[in-house]
């Protein structure tokens, strides 16, 4: 019999994989997103009690769904909504199909019935400020606790819980539908879409906290809803720049942890191991974003530079002085630290440590940066080169104090030790 540890351990998983359909499944039945991250939660809480007595369900996130259903029926018998409403949630959850009454028409005009697209959407309504959309969505569909999302967005976590409780109550006062916009709306809503499935796929590829690497669910969901949204606006070179690069970036899952869970980094990585299908399918989407025309987006940009390492035979191969043009062409139309930090890890291997330490040396001054573990860490790594070895373990040993993941905080450190010359 598994111990009470053991089962809070196995609900966590359960609740990281499956919230994000729970709740979008919920919202579409209650029109609130807030409600319905209020119902899920009891659904949670339901099997925090029963769970640890009765064993986990065979099908853990149909339990959590129906039980969150269940909640919403009490819900809705508790408000306003009129009856028929009430008896077309009874009846699905029966298993009966229940045919729309006239005014429910223009939910069957929606070109993609996907919930957690319509959860998307609805988070990222124009009435809520770009940072507060890009929150609440982190929030309701990567599952992302308020402090991983803070430190995604590298601010402080207060602010990110106060912005994600203000958009739930905007969505509720402003009666936000829960639908996937028209044609004619969606480009206004794009760009803090690819934003949010972005930073959702970054929390599943490198995880900010924890004792995991990688959280591969959650790459693996952004890239679900990626490739939908590509398939809704497949005229956005934008939509096929992220596609192709969250592509690129997933081929190398296998790669990058060892057996133990170590992480290894990319220039150490066995390129066996890449996945060709996933590079393949990368490759196709970013010649898709490049012949729509016009100058390529920030998340073309990226994906071309991820090409460059993809088409790289070995890691000798890779042609940096190409990566260091597209860093300063991303500089150009994105510019920030991060950006810089970035550039100056292509400018030393194309150019040379010393040319990149004064990058970076400029951007320790950067109040952004200040709580960023990988500036130290680009840092000890550049000063190792020169030998500088002192110094190169005082930033080492910095970088690995400021992560909250355990893997990388090992790495760190050892890398630290390495330096005693």
């Amino acid at each position: 019999m598994s111990s009470p540890h053991d089962i809070r351990r196995t609900i966590d998983a359960v609740w990281r994989i499956e919230s994000a359909r729970v709740v979008a499944t919920v919202a579409r039945l209650v029109h609130d997103v807030g409600v319905a991250e209020e119902l899920a939660q009891d659904a949670l809480i339901s099997a925090l009690e029963q769970w640890p007595g009765e064993g986990i369900p065979r099908n853990a996130g149909a339990w959590l769904t129906a039980a969150a259903k269940n909640r919403a029926i009490d819900w809705l018998r508790r408000g306003t909504l009129i009856e028929r409403k009430h008896e077309e949630l009874a009846r699905e959850l029966e298993g009966e199909s229940t045919m729309p009454a006239p005014d429910d028409t223009a939910a069957l005009e929606d070109d993609i019935g996907d919930d957690l697209l319509r959860l998307i959407f609805t988070a990222c309504h124009p009435v809520l400020t770009p940072d507060a959309r890009s929150a609440l969505t982190l929030k309701l569909l990567g599952g992302l606790s308020t402090d991983e999302i803070a430190r995604a967005y590298l601010t402080p976590e207060p602010t990110i819980a106060q912005r994600i409780v203000r958009a739930k109550r905007s969505l509720t006062d402003a009666k936000v539908p829960f639908e996937v916009p028209r044609a004619s709306e969606l480009p206004e809503r794009l760009s803090s879409v690819l934003e949010v499935l972005y930073l959702i796929f970054n929390e599943g590829y490198s995880a900010t906290a924890g004792d995991d690497w990688v959280r591969p669910a959650l790459c693996e969901e952004a890239l679900r809803v990626g490739r939908i949204l590509a398939g809704l606006m497949s005229g956005e070179s934008e939509v096929h720049g992220l596609v192709a690069l969250m592509e690129i970036q997933a081929s190398r899952a296998k790669a990058r942890v060892k057996a133990d869970g170590e992480p290894v980094l990319l220039l150490e990585q066995n390129r066996a191991l890449w996945d060709q299908l996933l590079i393949r399918r990368g490759l196709a989407a970013l010649q898709r974003a490049e012949t729509l025309g016009g100058s390529l987006g920030p998340y073309a940009l990226q994906a071309a530079i991820a090409a460059c390492h993809a088409r790289a035979r070995t890691a000798e191969d890779t042609d940096w002085t190409r990566i260091a043009a597209l860093y300063e062409a991303l500089a150009q139309i994105t510019p920030s630290p991060i950006v810089e930090l970035n550039r100056a890890v292509a400018v030393s291997m194309a150019f040379g440590p010393a040319e990149a330490l004064r990058i970076v040396d400029e951007l320790m001054q950067e109040p952004v940066l200040r709580q960023y573990h990988l500036l130290p860490s680009v840092r000890g790594d550049l000063l190792f080169k020169l030998q500088r070895f002192t110094e190169a373990r005082e930033a080492f040993e910095r970088a690995a104090s400021l992560t909250r993941n355990e893997r990388e905080r090992k790495l760190l450190l050892a890398r630290a030790a390495a330096c005693a010359h």
